[in-house]
């Protein structure tokens, strides 16, 4: 049975990962292992953080109301 994906924990490997290819230390086919290890992870976050943004509304005011506006129109004040 396949390992449910959780996004803390893979956020937390591709760290572990980032920090052993960092280090230099490993031998060729293990860092890429590990690269396609990282990849993959990377890819599924992506795509876990693309779906959590279409979930995504914030509640606005409107004339009527409380009201939805999708994240994305939002605008942020840069800092």
């Amino acid at each position: 049975m396949a390992e449910k994906f959780v996004f803390e924990r893979a956020m937390k490997r591709i760290e572990e990962i980032v920090a052993l290819l960092e280090q230099g230390s490993a031998p060729l086919d293990q860092s890429l292992a590990l690269f396609e290890e990282g990849t993959r992870l990377i890819k599924q976050c992506s795509s876990a953080l693309d779906k959590a943004e279409q979930k995504v509304s914030l509640l606005v005011k409107t004339p009527d109301g409380p009201g939805e506006e999708p994240f994305d129109a939002l605008e942020v004040p840069e800092e």
